[in-house]
């Protein structure tokens, strides 16, 4: 086909990306044209040409999915973002959509269920399945039943997130390459947004609604 639909895959997993390459290259119509490995990568990427669609993950380093997202939208508005992540759609499918994303699938899907969204998404159409659906129905509605942690931001929430998992605020700041004393403020807004008053509490919550892995 003369037209064919130009992809950027942005995952910090080598082997995935390579995945990802095998699926699209038995399709006419894509072709995966660039890599990153990293938020920042995929920012200098779509800086330097132009893009169809961009496949990108919720975590990796240096600059998160969302963040990198968000970044994409504000200097590129019209490009498609089609979010592909290991983390299942009550996570983060709303918080992606909501950020810009033109959709949202697991690393679960099947691969004709993937090229399927690329396809749609390149003609400027959102793809949502079923379930992410309702949940943006439930969210616009403004649903006084939503969970709690549906109240934090995107950084209070993948704070938040890795307390639940059990991860020490040290820890947490390494991995988000921040201050400690910056991880104690997202943390002191989380306690007051949910009143969830302890590490323990978070974890519980965390546990019950099937934020943890």
């Amino acid at each position: 086909m003369a037209n064919k639909i130009h992809v950027l895959i942005a995952d910090d997993h080598a082997i995935v990306r390579q995945g990802l390459k095998q699926i699209l290259s038995e399709t006419e119509d894509l072709i995966v044209a660039g890599e990153a490995d990293d938020g920042v990568n995929a920012l200098q990427l779509a800086r330097q040409q132009q893009w169809d669609v961009f496949l990108l993950d919720v975590s990796m380093p240096n600059r998160n999915g969302i963040d990198t997202l968000k970044q994409l939208k504000k200097e590129f508005p019209r490009l498609p973002v089609l979010i592909l992540s290991m983390h299942p759609e009550e996570q983060y499918a709303v918080r992606a959509i909501k950020a810009g994303a033109s959709g949202y699938l697991t690393k679960q899907s099947a691969p004709e269920q993937l090229v399927t969204a690329i396809r749609q998404v390149a003609l400027g159409k959102k793809y949502l399945s079923p379930t992410v659906a309702l949940q943006l129905a439930d969210a616009i509605a403004g649903d006084s039943e939503r969970p709690l942690h549906e109240m934090l931001s995107d950084r209070e929430y993948e704070v938040f997130k890795m307390i639940a998992a059990g991860r020490t605020l040290t820890h947490i700041a390494e991995e988000l390459n921040l201050a400690v004393a910056t991880i104690s403020t997202f943390r002191a807004r989380i306690i007051e947004k949910t009143g969830l008053r302890s590490n323990a509490e978070m974890i519980r919550y965390g546990l019950e609604q099937g934020l943890v892995e």
